[in-house]
């Protein structure tokens, strides 16, 4: 479980940047970490996550490809923290 834990952890700072990129006006960083979220989501095996998370990780393409960058920059900061709790609660 340490890999899922690692690429979980990573995911949800990739997140974090694509907020923070969006926030302060760096849309072309913030998709450069957006794609790599979505990369870092491919990793994930699905079948091994609690069905809630599952479902998060499935919502997370079409929340991303939004074409409002402000509902982009507060879901992607929504996910973050999702994944970095799920993280530290349920994989050891």
């Amino acid at each position: 479980m340490d890999k899922t834990k690692q690429v979980i952890e990573s995911l949800s700072m990739d997140l974090l940047r694509v907020a923070l990129g969006y926030h302060r006006g760096s849309n072309k960083s913030a998709k450069r970490f957006a794609d790599e979220a979505l990369k870092r989501k491919n990793e994930i095996e699905m079948s091994s996550l609690k069905p809630y998370f599952a479902k998060c990780l499935n919502e997370l393409d079409e929340k991303l490809a939004n074409p409002n960058t402000q509902e982009v920059a507060e879901d992607a900061l929504m996910y973050s923290v999702i994944s970095r709790n799920y993280a530290k609660k349920f994989c050891k």
